[in-house]
Formats: structure tokens, C-alpha cells, sequence
């Protein structure tokens, strides 16, 4: 083979690797358009869904839209899901959706009407539906917690299995409260120590509980901050026992002035069959000053070799493609 030959596949590229050309195609933040927040993200067999709230006025948040996925990065609208034409004694801020499936049925908790004081009408709800998109209709009739017990607002709502065993943890005000629900989440039941709404506030928490387990050890995470600022934020502890106690760990999530302010009120998304994990949650993009101008983000959560939280860092990228693999 003479040199002309060589030099010309040498310029063709003949036995060389081709170099990637194309980019790994990731989600983008926000993950879809529109004014939301408060985003409880879930797997339901192998899609991912976000529940957020719709931000706006309390007036007009009156119904809460979904989202689904096969793997992060594309999403479907799945329209007023619920609303307070369902919700009959709902009538304002229905906001921060909390779902868990049971019995072949999805169980939709909300919080209803910012209510004040004993005195008003509101709290925490129930709707439910036999699909993921609902739609949900009124499960109770009436709200589930309707009243400041420990000093902790009856809102944002989360429930968690632990081991079929399943805890409504929730409350604003700088209160969180822990509460057994009965096994058709129609009542609150007591404890093993006869406690109805146990108190589990750590140092810093204001609002937004959120609680998942990794490798035995219960993660406990809240949003510190004032949700209308910049400061807005997630801090988590971590115990032996879903009812801690929780001793403040680090702050995790917070705005980069680069990127997006007030990042807080989340919730976590584990990869099924994987150690990958997702924080999903809500900031407000850099030109806007309106406090329910709130966008949906996702971006990595990582762990260090001793199991503690690694600062996240929050993006305009999002995260790569995830489909889940069927087990």
C-alpha cells in the first residue's frame, strides 16, 4: 500500500473509532411548561409521574393537573385530575398533592382552603380513583385532619409505607406531625404508644416533609425559608426509626443566583431496580419576581460513602434519559 493510499484513509477515518456526534438528550429544567409547584414525584409500574400544585392565586387554585413518563425526559399532560367541582367542601388553595397506590386503587391527598385557625373549614383531603390520571372523586366527603394539633397547619401532606404500615406526615407552621392512618385511610388511628399526631419537628423545619428509606436508615427532609424568597430551601436528617429522632443533617438544596431562586418544596424519585436517585421540586426562574411564577425541575441526588446527602446541584440540564426496566 503505497503513501497516497495510507494518507487517504487516513483522512477518511477508515479504522478509527466514530466520535459521538450526537448529545445524550436530557430532560431540560423546567421538565414542562407551566406555572406548578410543590411536585410529588412517584412510580407507578414503569412510568414516572409528577403530581404538582398548580401555581396561581388561591382563588384560582382549584385544580391540580399530572404528569407522566416513560423515562424523565418526555412528558404527557394529564389535565384537572382533580378539582373543587369534586371537592365540594373544597373551595380555595388546593395545592401540594401527595399519592400512594393501595389495593389497586390511588390515593390523592391535598390540602384545602389555607385555613387560619380551629375555626375554619379545610385541611387535609382525600380523593381517589382506580387510575393513576383519575379522575379522583371525593373520598371522605369531608378533610381528613382539619385542625392545628401541635401547633402544625393541617397542609402539605405526604404519606409513607413503612413496611404496610402506613403515616401521614405533614404540617406548615413550623410543626410536623406524624399520624397512623387506619388500612382504608378513612380515620387516623392511635400509635403503639396511643399517640394520634405525634410531633417530629427538627431544627430548621418550616414546611414540605417528604420521608423515604435507603439502605435501613429512614431519611427525613423539609424545606426551611419563606416560599415567596429567594431563601426557600431543603435540609434532611437522617434516623434508625420513622419517628427520628431527627437531628438536622445539612442543607441540601438552595438557589444558585446563576440559575433559579427559592429551589424547595420537593420530593424524591428512586430509579426501580437502581441506587439512582432524583430530587424533584419547584424554583423560580431568575426574571420572574411573582411569587407563584414556580417552575417543575429534576436534577441528580447523589450519596457519599457514609450515606449522607451530597449537596445538589440544580440545573438548566436536567437529567439524562431513565426508562425503568420491567423486573
Amino acid at each position: 500500500m503505497n503513501r497516497f493510499v495510507i494518507a487517504l484513509l487516513v483522512i477518511s477515518g477508515f479504522g478509527c473509532q466514530p466520535k459521538e456526534t450526537v448529545q445524550e438528550k436530557k430532560s431540560g429544567n423546567p421538565v414542562f411548561e407551566g406555572w406548578y409547584a410543590d411536585p410529588e414525584g412517584i412510580v407507578f409500574d414503569d412510568q414516572y409521574w409528577i403530581y404538582p400544585t398548580f401555581s396561581a392565586p388561591y382563588e384560582q387554585q382549584v385544580y391540580m393537573d399530572a404528569f407522566s413518563s416513560p423515562d424523565l425526559v418526555s412528558w404527557t399532560k394529564h389535565e384537572r385530575i382533580i378539582d373543587t367541582a369534586a371537592i365540594k367542601w373544597a373551595k380555595r388553595a388546593l395545592w401540594a398533592p401527595a399519592i400512594i397506590r393501595k389495593d389497586n386503587q390511588y390515593f390523592l391527598f391535598f390540602g384545602a382552603n389555607d385555613i387560619q385557625s380551629d375555626e375554619e373549614y379545610g385541611g387535609i383531603g382525600i380523593g381517589v380513583s382506580d387510575k393513576p390520571e383519575g379522575p379522583y372523586t371525593d373520598y371522605l366527603g369531608k378533610p381528613l385532619v382539619s385542625r392545628f394539633y401541635n401547633g402544625a397547619q393541617p397542609i402539605d401532606q405526604f404519606v409513607f409505607n413503612d413496611n404496610g404500615e402506613y403515616y401521614l406526615i405533614y404540617g406548615g407552621w413550623r410543626h410536623c406531625n406524624m399520624a397512623r392512618l387506619s388500612p382504608d385511610f378513612k380515620t387516623i388511628v392511635p400509635q403503639a404508644d396511643s399517640v394520634l399526631f405525634r410531633e417530629i419537628t427538627p431544627e430548621g423545619y418550616v414546611e414540605g416533609p417528604f420521608m423515604f428509606k435507603r439502605n435501613n436508615k429512614y431519611y427525613f427532609m423539609w424545606s426551611e425559608g419563606g416560599w415567596t424568597g429567594p431563601d426557600y430551601s431543603v435540609a434532611y436528617a437522617i434516623a434508625d426509626s420513622p419517628f427520628g429522632p431527627f437531628k438536622r443533617e445539612a442543607k441540601i438544596l438552595q438557589q444558585d443566583a446563576t440559575v433559579a431562586t427559592g429551589a424547595g418544596h420537593h420530593s424524591v424519585i428512586n430509579r426501580p431496580g437502581t441506587d439512582e436517585w432524583f430530587i424533584v421540586y419547584h424554583r423560580r426562574p431568575l426574571n420572574e419576581t411573582d411569587r407563584n411564577a414556580r417552575v417543575v425541575c429534576i436534577d441528580k441526588m447523589e450519596f457519599d460513602a457514609e450515606g449522607k446527602i451530597k449537596p445538589v446541584t440544580i440545573t438548566f440540564d436536567g437529567v439524562a434519559a431513565a426508562p425503568i426496566k420491567r423486573q
